[in-house]
């Protein structure tokens, strides 16, 4: 609840006159308690959860000829019925879990301070902390990540999320409860250490929700514009994690790529991409000889 009663008091307690996106932001939320506006998570994460996914799944599920070539493991094709499993699943999570973990976190963001009130954050702040928030938080996840794929870890909790070998985007969130619950602790050290406005944070649990499901897309396409961030992992990526499966140990980032390069932990990733690359070299070779003995795609599996 911002602490002015008209407009023209947030003016003068600003020293100016508000911007046309902190005039909407205050009569928005003038007289809307903070739980309320830190609430709205919910809403965003059920929508991106719902719509993002939605528009590949529906190609893929009816003309996946359009994508075909982009498929990262072209020999699987999920029913319709897979789509539907995980989705459930994914929602049945965000009910009991994510939910109730977004509810029972609020104090825990009022205590850090972040703030709800004017002036709005700069695109400059913005950007700052939502840098440092993907960073903190994928050094964490990486860590937790890498521990869940050991014994007792994996075999109780992560293997539920490997339970899709050839990842879909709706299967970003596709994990045990108590996975969702311990990978979102990372999430929010980042605004711990850094806090900011309430718009900020709304930003990052967005787009670190869209980033989960484009790298388990299960697609690699080469106009994306994540292809432009530096070290940024993407679906080629996290697709070789999966479909090695439970035994991988290999490309635990969630985001980026420097904590696997550094901790040596890509080397099977990288071995595999220089060998394909050295299968397509041969192939288009045997290509323009006319010399062609095997299909293109069963090279890559």
């Amino acid at each position: 609840m911002l602490p002015y009663g008209t407009i023209s008091e947030a003016a003068a307690a600003l020293g100016r006159n508000l911007t046309a996106g902190e005039t909407l932001w205050f009569r928005y939320t003038a007289s809307m308690p903070d739980y309320i506006v830190y609430y709205h998570n919910l809403i965003f994460l059920f929508i991106i959860f719902t719509l993002v996914p939605l528009p590949l799944a529906l190609i893929e599920l009816h003309f996946p000829s359009i994508i075909a070539r982009f498929k990262l493991q072209p020999k699987t094709h999920l029913p319709p019925s897979s789509f539907l499993r995980c989705y459930s699943s994914v929602i049945r999570v965000f009910v009991f879990a994510v939910g109730p973990l977004q509810l029972l976190s609020y104090p825990t963001i009022k205590m850090v301070g972040i703030r709800t009130g004017l002036p709005l954050p700069s695109l400059w702040e913005i950007g700052s902390q939502l840098l440092v928030y993907f960073l903190v938080e994928d050094y964490g996840n990486y860590w937790i990540h890498r521990a869940l794929h050991h014994g007792w870890g994996y075999e109780k909790i992560h293997r539920v999320h490997h339970e899709y070998t050839a990842p879909i985007g709706f299967a970003a969130p596709y994990a045990h409860w108590a996975e969702v619950l311990i990978l979102g602790i990372p999430s929010f050290v980042g605004p711990a250490i850094v806090p900011g406005h309430m718009i900020t944070l709304w930003l990052w649990i967005a787009l670190r929700q869209i980033e989960a499901i484009d790298t388990h897309s299960g697609y690699d396409f080469p106009f994306s514009p994540t292809k432009f961030i530096p070290f940024y992992g993407g679906a080629e990526y996290h697709d070789y994690h999966h479909y090695v499966g439970g035994q991988s140990q290999s490309n635990f980032a969630s985001v980026f790529t420097y904590c696997d390069y550094i901790y040596g932990t890509d080397k099977g990733f990288r071995y595999q991409k220089a060998h394909l690359e050295k299968l397509r070299e041969q192939w288009r070779t045997g290509y323009q000889n006319g010399d062609v003995k095997l299909n293109y795609n069963e090279k890559l599996e």
